[in-house]
């Protein structure tokens, strides 16, 4: 696997490995976290599971109302996207893998590339019959229109929002990827999440057993703060922005730009 430091040999590459709480201060509540939405009222995560969305048409013409009322779509990066788009611009080899659908790493200027979406993007659509993909927006302005329950276009087949469902496996392709990235970077960053859900949160440990500096940056205790070189309690709006600073400091690209200029 290519570290993407084309010519930057001596650049150590950096991998930031994020959940929900990167998102919080973008006004994208947690939804899947253990206070989250999900896991607080069950026939709310019904919405979300595979199996009832598929069995059950009402449960999708609920699903779709709720899309239409998700901030996700209309959310912008925050200061901390836009310091891990910085270091990249610096010239500091950097992959994301990030367990969030919300795409505000790419929308703060990470390349599409450099980014492994685990659970999928909430601003896509696919059928579950022929695999179609089409932007969120429009099938939601399909809804807006007056389908309740949308069928692809394409083969008339169920549509659902382009994420990993309760019920749904990682895509095997994204999440070796990601295995590959946590083996060979240097500095592997845990920001804003528990660490508890595998086996994505199983990266960081393989990251520190290859011999990464592991970094992480969370409000509450994870499963992997005694593997971990730093630990970082800071909000993460401010905490990131300053590490990512020095982490660029440190690689020999000066201090990364924080994307507002």
């Amino acid at each position: 696997m290519s570290g993407g430091g084309e010519g930057r040999g001596r650049q150590p590459l950096v991998a930031v490995f994020s959940g929900a709480g990167i998102s919080t201060d973008s006004g994208i509540p947690d939804y899947r976290g253990p206070a989250g939405l999900w896991r607080r009222d069950p026939e709310a995560q019904k919405l979300v599971t595979y199996g009832y969305y598929m069995g059950d048409p009402e449960i999708r013409r609920r699903s779709w109302q709720m899309r239409r009322k998700n901030r996700t779509l209309h959310a912008e990066p925050n200061a901390a996207h836009r310091a891990v788009a910085g270091l990249e611009r610096a010239g500091v080899p950097v992959r994301v893998i990030t367990q969030n659908v919300d795409g505000l790493h790419q929308r703060a200027g990470m390349p599409e590339r450099k980014v492994l979406e685990l659970h999928g993007s909430a601003r896509s659509v696919v059928c579950t019959g022929c695999g179609d993909r089409g932007p969120m927006r429009d099938t939601l302005a399909r809804v807006e229109a007056g389908e309740e329950d949308p069928p692809c276009r394409q083969c008339g087949g169920i549509l659902k929002s382009a994420t990993v469902m309760f019920g749904e496996s990682l895509d095997t392709a994204v999440l070796s990827e990601a295995l590959a990235i946590a083996k060979a970077c240097e500095v592997f960053v845990a920001v804003g999440t528990s660490l508890q859900v595998q086996p994505a949160a199983g990266l960081a440990g393989i990251a520190a057993d290859h011999g990464a500096r592991l970094i992480i940056v969370n409000a509450e205790p994870t499963p992997y703060d005694a593997l971990a070189d730093e630990i970082v309690r800071e909000p993460i709006g401010t905490a990131l922005p300053e590490l990512l600073r020095r982490l660029g400091g440190a690689a020999g690209g000066g201090p990364a730009p924080d994307g507002r200029g």
